[in-house]
């Protein structure tokens, strides 16, 4: 006695957690939900949950916002059910993968020619960090960039920015111009009093120096404040 194989199965007929990897398989990647999408990455769910419910307990927990997701951290992604050590580290691993593939679309000799372009250039740097940095952007005598140097990395509430080291960066390299950049995790976009004070204190050492701050760009992931723009360097 033998049995036919059927010619096909349904998604239906697969275990759970091979149901999102099928779809992906007969419908392409644009077909998967978020959820779906980090099932694939989890591989497996739990004894009661699939992959698939395991993953939709983590996006609820950050309101299905990627970009919020990102921004936890191993041991934050473990206090999820079913998301243990090696689970956290490969949705880590997986949005690094995709913030370095933002990075590497930015042109490397890219010119500068508003506040926009600043941000569009900082951003891969500086994107779903939860603590503060502060960058400067060297510019020659064509707007174009030289190089992104980052200066110091601080807590939440913020960061230092030393002016020797600034301008050690830029002399070194024979920057023509500065432009000055730190972000605000909080997502507040407004300068603090020590933000406008530090910007007046490196813009008159550069006009010492004969290196102009061209610009302080206040970086948050939905949007910036620019000095420049606002009138206020």
């Amino acid at each position: 006695m033998h049995y036919a194989a059927p010619s096909s199965f349904s998604i239906k007929a697969w275990a759970e957690e091979d149901r999102p990897r099928e779809k992906l398989l007969q419908k392409g990647r644009a077909a998967l939900s978020d959820a779906e999408l980090m099932a694939i990455l989890l591989g497996s769910g739990t004894a009661r949950l699939s992959a698939v419910d395991v993953a939709k307990l983590v996006l609820n927990a950050v309101q299905n916002d990627l970009n919020a997701l990102a921004r936890l951290s191993v041991k934050e992604l473990m206090k999820q059910k079913g998301i243990g050590e090696a689970k956290a580290i490969t949705i880590i691993a997986a949005l690094e993968l995709g913030r370095r593939r933002k990075e590497a679309d930015v042109p490397a000799r890219a010119t500068i020619t508003s506040s926009a372009d600043i941000y569009r250039v900082i951003r891969p740097h500086l994107q779903d960090l939860p603590h503060e940095e502060f960058w400067v952007v060297l510019l020659n005598r064509a707007n174009v960039v030289m190089r992104t140097v980052s200066i110091s990395r601080g807590g939440v509430a913020g960061t230092v920015a030393d002016p020797k080291l600034i301008f050690k960066e830029a002399l070194e390299q024979l920057a023509s111009s500065i432009i000055l950049v730190h972000n605000h995790p909080s997502g507040n976009r407004n300068p603090s009093a020590a933000d406008i004070a530090l910007t007046r204190k490196l813009k008159e050492a550069g006009q010492f120096l004969d290196l102009p701050i061209l610009d302080h760009l206040i970086y948050t992931d939905a949007g910036y404040y620019s000095f420049a723009d606002e009138g206020t360097l």
